[in-house]
């Protein structure tokens, strides 16, 4: 991809300003998320539909 100036300004098209990467920090938001969400859901079980 060229990077095409215009005073002082980098022009993209709305497609390459799009393309941004989900870095390492995006997978571990994730997984922090879906682990809590386990934990939230094993202990509201574990309070209200244990016998």
């Amino acid at each position: 991809m060229a990077i095409k100036r215009e005073q002082q300004q980098i022009v993209e098209t709305a497609t390459e300003a799009r393309q941004g990467e989900p870095g390492p920090s995006v997978a571990a938001l994730l997984a922090i998320s879906t682990g809590l969400a386990i934990l939230i859901l094993a202990v509201v079980w574990f309070v209200f539909f244990r016998t």
